[in-house]
């Protein structure tokens, strides 16, 4: 791909008081980096496409660290800044890299480029499945703004940009086969003000409809999957269905009966929970009427709550992917292959059941429960930045590699979840998994009585929603 001259020799003339136009700049750039860096983990090897003097590439997490940028002078300072760093000469239009990385950063780039298309199109050479790709540009709203301030001489005057929308961004990424799946914004002050600025960046501009103009705009997304997904990739991997159960005897066989052999094996991993009915004896007795024919692990819990028996039984599971199976059977366990599917095929990483697309059946949940979860919903999409139409079904799935990674860094949130939903929720938003939405039939119970009780779980959900704004929103 030909350089630009007209842009090379623009931040040629520009090179000598780069950095010291960068450290004025600081505040801004902290902001991009800060956030960035919340979806980095230390083991990830980590590419800056147009790294200019390699701040915020030293600056963000990462085992192996790659940056590239076109204008010589300025790579030759992130060289003597960040020693450390592997620095190259290159063209995002025309990358030679022969390694593959986790995540690949463009940050305040794509305002620059030719062609956009062209440069999405390279990323595929330095991709692997799992790769992030993170896109920082301006919102085309501060335009005007940003004009202005470069008419009066507050901000350096930049080239001709491209401005592009959200949506512009989304549709150059799904030409060049890359599927976008979380939007954001952020910053309404890109000047440190004591006070103010805290309030209005951290504050003001995470709320929703104030979020909408924030300066920075933020596009995650990845390789696209397959559209077709052969029956043999299918079957390439292994299942672990959890099932939580605490005074349930009377849907143990039926769980076991009725859920499906998926992939190359499925084993059913059983938790009781302090049963006052006889639902651990049931439990063994069915272990052992069945185990010629399923695979069948019986746990007994130590602690309390569903989330505890979920984290108990993912411990001991085997299978590739981990699903969790609530022993009322409120939702059928014929719905597991759909899951299995939805996640083999790469359509999402994190597969979260939803009761609340299709009817349910008359009894299946009570109506002060429907309106909490239709409020819930409302706030952890605002959360999560991605559309979460149900958090409180119990069928949730995804790979057992990415519930390790979530595992070991449970200590950011803490183990304050006693139903285990939100654990898993907040983790995969932290892990960058992409979330999908899988609706299914909600079913009446058939036997024994809910064990989730209205007010009071209502008021720890909320009081855990409160702290997952505190440690998601407004860090």
């Amino acid at each position: 791909m030909k350089v630009n001259q007209e842009r090379l020799s623009y931040f040629e003339s520009r090179s000598k008081n780069w950095i010291k136009y960068r450290k004025r700049r600081a505040y801004y750039w902290d902001s991009i980096t800060r956030y960035c860096n919340y979806f980095i983990h230390e083991e990830s090897s980590v590419l800056e496409i147009g790294c200019g003097s390699g701040e915020l590439l030293a600056a963000v997490n990462g085992q192996r660290k790659t940056g590239i940028d076109f204008c010589e002078p300025i790579l030759s300072q992130a060289k003597k800044q960040f020693p450390h760093i592997h620095f190259e000469l290159m063209e995002a239009g025309a990358i030679t890299l022969s390694e593959r990385y986790d995540v690949i950063i463009l940050s305040n780039l794509i305002g620059v480029l030719d062609d956009i298309e062209q440069v999405f199109n390279q990323l595929k050479k330095v991709c692997h499945p799992q790769t992030r790709i993170i896109v920082t540009y301006y919102n085309r709203l501060w335009e005007p703004v940003i004009r202005f301030a470069e008419w009066i001489g507050i901000k350096k005057r930049s080239l001709a940009q491209n401005w592009l929308s959200t949506g512009d961004i989304v549709n150059l990424l799904y030409l060049a086969d890359f599927e976008a799946y979380k939007t954001s914004r952020s910053m309404l002050m890109p000047y440190r003000l004591p006070i103010v600025s805290w309030l209005l960046n951290r504050i003001v501009a995470r709320l929703p409809f104030f979020q909408f103009f924030g300066l920075n705009q933020f596009v995650f997304a990845r390789p696209f999957p397959g559209t077709v997904c052969p029956e043999e990739s299918e079957q390439h991997y292994s299942v672990s269905v959890v099932v939580p159960a605490r005074n349930e005897s009377g849907n143990i066989e039926a769980a076991i009966q009725r859920t499906p052999s998926m992939g190359q094996f499925t084993e059913l991993i059983f938790v009781e929970g302090n049963s006052s009915d006889d639902t651990w004896n049931t439990i063994c007795q069915m272990a052992e009427k069945y185990k010629a024919t399923h695979r069948i692990k019986v746990l007994q819990q130590d602690g309390k709550g569903k989330g505890d028996a979920v984290r108990k039984g993912y411990a001991a599971a085997e299978g590739d992917i981990l699903m969790i199976l609530d022993a009322d059977l409120t939702v059928a366990p014929e719905d597991l292959p759909k899951f299995y599917k939805a996640i083999a095929c790469g359509k999402g990483e994190f597969i979260n059941g939803v009761r609340l697309v299709y009817p349910m059946e008359k009894n299946a949940m009570r109506s002060l429960n429907t309106i909490g979860n239709h409020f819930f919903s409302r706030l952890f999409s605002w959360i999560l930045e991605q559309p979460i139409k149900d958090t409180l079904c119990g069928t949730k799935v995804m790979f057992r590699k990415d519930y390790l990674k979530l595992a070991e860094n449970r200590k950011f949130f803490g183990d304050f979840d006693p139903f285990g939903d939100f654990d898993l929720l907040f983790g995969a938003y932290k892990l960058n998994l992409k979330i999908v939405d899988l609706p299914v039939r909600y079913r009446e119970r058939k036997y024994g009585d809910t064990n989730i009780s209205r007010f009071s779980h209502g008021f720890i959900l909320l009081r855990m929603s409160a702290f997952a704004v505190g440690k998601i929103k407004f860090w």
